[in-house]
Formats: structure tokens, sequence, C-alpha cells
């Protein structure tokens, strides 16, 4: 049997800290590769900021190949100025992404948190709690900044969303559905 393989790399973006996680997916089987978070806010320079973001990806890109970037969208604050630069690092990260070739999904927050805990409005040590159940982690594992765990959320979220059974039956029809599953249907 082939394995099929594919990494996936989750970035929750940030100015004061940006998280990551990596995941591997072998034959539909997830497992943490790595996570961490790259810390900004000893940076006063917002562009300074922005480039160690741009470099930090490609590294990463580099370390890890992956064959996705799953990325938290951006979400509307009360702070103009802080939503920009927000939206400015999200921009760097898919840069940086899209100069290796990598597809980009974007999820909402609320999506996030939803997939991984079933609650949208979840608090990030609830987020932080499901994933290291669901991936097996061990406690001395997991790192103290939830940004870490973001980022592996919005991972762990794309791959629920491209490993659906949905997406591997597609019907046309009910009658269609009910040729392809006879055993469902009295």
């Amino acid at each position: 049997m082939i394995e099929k393989e594919r990494i996936i790399l989750g970035i929750d973006p940030g100015t004061q800290v940006m998280g990551y996680g990596i995941l591997r997916v072998v034959n539909n089987k997830p497992e943490l590769m790595a996570m961490g978070i790259l810390q900004l806010s000893k940076y006063d320079d917002h562009y300074l900021k922005l480039r160690r973001i741009f470099e930090r990806i490609i590294g990463l890109i580099d370390e890890f190949l992956p064959d996705e970037l799953a990325i938290e969208a951006p979400f509307f604050g009360k702070n103009v100025q802080s939503m920009l630069k927000l939206g400015r690092a999200q921009g760097v990260a898919m840069a940086a992404a899209l100069s290796r070739d990598i597809p980009i999904f974007e999820y909402a927050p609320l999506k996030i948190k939803m997939s991984i805990t079933g609650n949208g409005r979840a608090a990030k040590e609830q987020v932080a709690y499901m994933l290291q159940q669901f991936l097996r982690i061990p406690d001395e594992n997991m790192l103290p900044q939830m940004d870490a765990t973001d980022g592996l959320a919005a991972a762990v979220c794309h791959y629920f969303q491209t490993n659906s059974p949905s997406q591997e039956k597609k019907f046309t029809s009910w009658k269609d559905y009910i040729n392809k599953n006879p055993g469902k249907v009295k």
C-alpha cells in the first residue's frame, strides 16, 4: 500500500506574537510535527516585524516542506489600526507561502474554534486542550503560549475541512444517493 502524506502549516498571524503549528497527515492520520511562536513584541519597527514574519514563514516552509498553508483570517475589531497591522501580518505570511507556490486556505476564528471544540466561542484553553487530546500531545510538549496552539488549530481545522466523508462521495440526486447506499434506506 502506498502511503499518502501531506503536511499542513497552520498560522495564527500577529504583530506581537505569531503562532504556528505543523501537522503531518499520513494515510489520513494526523500527527503533530512542530509548533511554536515567533516573538515580535521586542521589535519597535512595524516593518521589521513584517520582515521577521516573512523570514520565519520561509524558514518553516524550507524546513518542513508543507503542501498547504492554513491561516486564521483577521477578525473585525474596534481598533482599526490593530486590524490593519494584523491584516499586514497575514498578508506577509501569505506572500511567503505564495513565493513557494503553496496553496493558501483561510479560516475565520469562529470556524476554527467550532471545528476543534464544537463551540465557536470556546476559550483558547479549551482549544488547546482539545488539540492535546485529539493529537495525543504529551503535557511536556504543550507550550504555554496559546498562539502556538492557535496556529496548530488552523492546521487541524483545515485537516477536518479537507478530510470530511462528504467529500469522498458526491451525489447528483436522492436517487443517486439511494443507488449508492442501498443499506441505508428502507
